[in-house]
């Protein structure tokens, strides 16, 4: 998956430092960042490369050790374009620890973007020096990154799997998916959501493995569960276009092994679940 870099380390710890002129910065326009290409090889532009207001700079994490930074205003430079999420992945462009560090800047960009004013006073916010937080000044409110809890489930019904398709966004299969609500367990979410996407029941509600999901702010839990009595299935169209049972060998995978999705219908296509 997308997270697994070893042995190269992201290291977010924050830390209160400023840039040098030979550091990366990732400047983002919606759901796109600047970048340069060659083939399908990657690289972000350096601070000397970019005219922006170097105070204004936000440290973002470490990337094996080297620091990289945010920058919150729209900025260009020579050889560099905006490339979409959707374009990274369909190209598959590497390295990978290095999409996964676009991925999580990406997700500190959309909080950082949204904190600018505190939620309790309307106060504007500044930087904590301390730690990873938005303070407000004139009430002390602390602001802590967002995430957004997820599931993503595997339906098992003997040799076939639940195979979907959303509404809208990503157009390749996927399975049921969806946010964990206010007083509700992982498992509750992964039954709910079952049954409102497709109308079915299931048990035997199983952990696989979880995932951090930059693009949406998720950290997203994977379940695998079977189906409790009639696999009749009832599509919910404002979420799905398609709901369909597939066989293990015609499950198609999607075209890269960034998400937790993919693996797991890769597991049961090869019979490990």
């Amino acid at each position: 998956m997308i997270q697994d870099i070893a042995p190269h380390i992201l290291q977010n710890q924050y830390q209160n430092i400023r840039p040098a002129e030979q550091d990366p910065v990732f400047c983002f326009r919606n759901e796109s960042i600047l970048l340069q290409t060659e083939g399908n090889h990657i690289s972000f532009p350096l601070l000397e490369q970019l005219n922006v207001n170097k105070e204004k700079l936000i440290y973002l994490f470490s990337l094996d050790s080297k620091p990289l930074f945010l920058c919150l205003e729209e900025a260009g430079a020579d050889g560099f374009a905006y490339v979409s999420f959707n374009e990274i992945r369909r190209q598959n462009l590497q390295p990978e620890e290095t999409v996964y560090a676009i991925f999580t800047a990406y997700h500190l960009a959309v909080w950082y973007t949204t904190s600018r004013y505190c939620g309790r006073c309307g106060h504007e916010t500044v930087h904590d020096e301390k730690e990873r937080a938005m303070r407000c000044p004139a009430c002390g409110n602390l602001i802590y990154p967002r995430i957004n809890p997820a599931v993503i489930v595997g339906v098992l019904n003997k040799d076939r799997i639940l195979i979907t398709r959303y509404a809208r966004g990503y157009g390749g299969n996927a399975l049921i998916a969806g946010f964990t609500e206010i007083g509700e367990t992982f498992e509750e979410t992964v039954a709910r959501e079952v049954m409102e996407e497709a109308g079915i029941n299931v048990k035997n509600i199983r952990y696989y493995k979880s995932q951090p999901w930059g693009p949406a702010s998720d950290i997203l839990a994977g379940y695998y569960c079977d189906v409790d009595g009639d696999d009749t299935i009832t599509v919910d169209y404002n979420e799905l276009r398609t709901a369909e049972w597939i066989k293990r060998e015609d499950v198609v995978l999607q075209s890269n092994d960034y998400s937790l999705t993919n693996e797991m219908m890769k597991m049961f296509k090869e019979g490990k679940n």
